[in-house]
């Protein structure tokens, strides 16, 4: 059964109705004056907040999404009638412990301004195989985010298990025991979908999970790392090192992840399929930027219920604050370790910077491509994984008159040392006044251990 452009844009067209209809009554004057649904029967709620009522089917158009034959339960909510710059999706299906959807979805849009929200939609795909929880879940959502909902920024889709492969007697790679292959298989397909309705929602598509808190103001974060990028080929930026989490790709992709997913559902979990897909479309190195900004926040683990206490050390919950890092060449007299470049702890490349016997008088240098006015420097070292490799005695130092050879400046200010491994300082455009054209990085005292820089940020000001 295909659903004509017509029906869609009558449904489209009822819910502009409900929605000038409750404005007229004063219903949603403000984001803290939700809809008071609390006293309707489940039933009653989504269909006052989706088009054609309760069983309205979507089947699949090129209008809609990437896959044919394939039909979408459109459980709350209409898409957009234009493309937004960024659509959020995620899929959620019942854990045997814990329930985070409704923080997920209270974080993403408490963190974006109006602005931001007017340029994004958010896509819930309940994958559950219980057609009771996806009501019951539908209906909470809609009751507490029905203002988002009539506004088109909110959509929850479902699709009928008949639409699914076979998830019996699935391959076993990896030794992985059949109800772990099970689970991971159908979570492809469960993103497979998500990725095809949402095709032709966006310029740009987010992968997050139903479990995550977000930094404010996301979405100007992405927009301003997307300008950072343009005139680059990529496939997937990140913005969070975890999981399925702050994954960013362009919605033009997202055809082809789909059928891909699709086509190799049973060999891998989702997260290396991903990875596989970046390296197809030419992307070699991992493109994360940091800080994230996106941190799980689940205690259990869709898979089991068993404890997941992952998180993202490097979340920062303000994403205004980002660092501008300006372009600029490094440097350093340390030797080297295998690929651990310089760049890696400036840029937005995976890894970090990895140097060989640091002693008294060893530096690492940026040298930047035109003069900039400094105003704060965070420079972290060592790891986890290394937790010796930090700098033990260091300074920082701002330059300027840049030497003939680009490699160095003249005649250097020191602005502050490391603590612990850690430096960070703001105002640095009062300690030196005027234009900067190197920061350095000097060690002040042998030692044995390597030395791992994890990242430096550096913050500057316009009319430099």
């Amino acid at each position: 059964m295909r659903c004509s452009m017509k029906r869609f844009l009558t449904a489209a067209l009822a819910a502009s109705f409900l929605l000038l209809l409750f404005l007229l009554h004063g219903g949603i004057q403000q984001e803290e004056d939700p809809l008071e649904l609390k006293g309707l029967a489940p039933a009653a709620v989504l269909q006052m907040l989706q088009p054609e009522g309760a069983q309205h089917v979507l089947q699949d158009t090129d209008d809609l999404s990437a896959l044919h034959n394939v039909s979408y339960h459109l459980l709350a909510g209409s898409p957009p009638p234009h493309k937004k710059f960024l659509a959020v999706g995620l899929a959620s299906v019942r854990r045997p412990r814990g329930y985070y959807l409704p923080a997920t979805l209270q974080s993403l849009f408490m963190k974006s301004t109006e602005a931001e929200l007017q340029e994004m939609v958010v896509v819930v795909h309940l994958a559950d195989k219980d057609p009771m929880w996806n009501m019951r879940v539908a209906t909470d959502i809609a009751r507490k985010f029905a203002h988002h909902i009539l506004l088109g920024r909110l959509l929850l889709i479902h699709v009928p298990q008949e639409f699914y492969p076979t998830l019996e007697g699935l391959k076993r790679n990896y030794n992985d025991p059949e109800e772990r292959v099970k689970f991971r298989s159908k979570q492809n397909v469960d993103y497979a979908f998500l990725f095809a309705f949402a095709a032709n929602l966006s310029s740009y598509y987010l992968m997050i999970e139903d479990d995550v808190w977000s930094a404010k103001s996301f979405l100007t974060a992405i927009r301003k790392a997307l300008a950072s990028r343009e005139g680059t080929n990529w496939a997937t930026l990140e913005f969070s090192k975890l999981g399925y989490i702050g994954k960013l790709y362009h919605s033009s992709d997202l055809p082809r992840l789909a059928r891909f997913l699709l086509l190799f559902y049973q060999e891998m979990p989702c997260d290396w399929l991903l990875s596989h897909f970046r390296l197809l479309l030419t992307q070699k190195d991992v493109i994360r930027f940091k800080p994230s900004l996106f941190q799980h926040m689940g205690l259990y683990s869709s898979f089991q219920g068993t404890i997941n206490r992952l998180e993202d050390d490097e979340f920062q919950d303000d994403a205004l604050d980002l660092p501008d890092n300006p372009p600029a060449a490094l440097f350093t007299s340390m030797s080297v370790f295998e690929n651990y470049e310089p760049l890696k702890a400036y840029s937005a490349a995976q890894g970090y910077f990895w140097g060989k016997d640091p002693t008294a008088g060893s530096v690492f240098s940026i040298v930047f491509q035109q003069p900039v006015k400094v105003t704060r420097v965070r420079v972290r070292t060592g790891s986890e994984e290394r937790r010796e490799d930090f700098l033990h005695a260091g300074l920082l130092e701002l330059g300027r008159q840049r030497r003939a050879d680009g490699r160095d400046c003249s005649a250097y200010t020191t602005v502050g040392t490391f603590e612990k491994g850690t430096f960070e300082r703001r105002g640095l455009e009062k300690a030196l006044p005027g234009p900067v054209e190197c920061v350095r990085i000097r060690v002040t005292r042998d030692q044995s251990e390597w030395l791992i820089i994890q990242s430096i940020d550096i913050w500057t000001t316009a009319g430099s």
